[in-house]
């Protein structure tokens, strides 16, 4: 397998993973030193703060989707183009994504993603109607 292809495989096992609510598969993907950084908000660093936000979305009643629409590497630097969705209870929020994985020997050291927050507003806003319409 090439490099790029390893790189991509990485980023796509670890989302996928996390889309099923395993959260301890998706964490052989993450490096102990991980900076998750959603632009425009505070960066969350080390794996035991990232721990914390992952079982968050891993609760009963709480759960994230994910639509890849793109992806792509040059060496241990993934780009994805998706579609995201946060789960509360009924209430589910979808918005557009891209985000830059950086990887160390096989795990994802950095994942930076970037958002509209209009766009993530519309998704509370579409998602919310969804849910009082059930």
């Amino acid at each position: 397998m090439t490099e790029q292809l390893q790189a991509t495989a990485v980023v796509e096992k670890m989302l996928w993973a996390m889309r099923d609510g395993d959260i301890d598969t998706a964490l052989e993907y993450i490096d102990d030193a991980i900076v998750w950084h959603n632009v425009g908000m505070p960066k969350v660093r080390g794996i035991a703060r990232f721990t914390k936000f992952m079982r968050a979305l891993a609760k009963p009643g709480h759960g994230f989707d994910v639509m890849i629409h793109n992806i792509a590497a040059d060496g241990d630097i993934v780009l994805t183009e998706r579609t995201d969705v946060l789960v509360w209870r009924r209430l589910r929020v979808q918005f557009w994504v891209c985000g830059t994985f950086e990887l160390r020997d096989g795990k994802i050291l950095v994942w930076r993603d970037y958002f509209d927050n209009v766009d993530f507003f519309k998704g509370v806003v579409r998602g919310a109607f969804r849910a009082l319409a059930r």
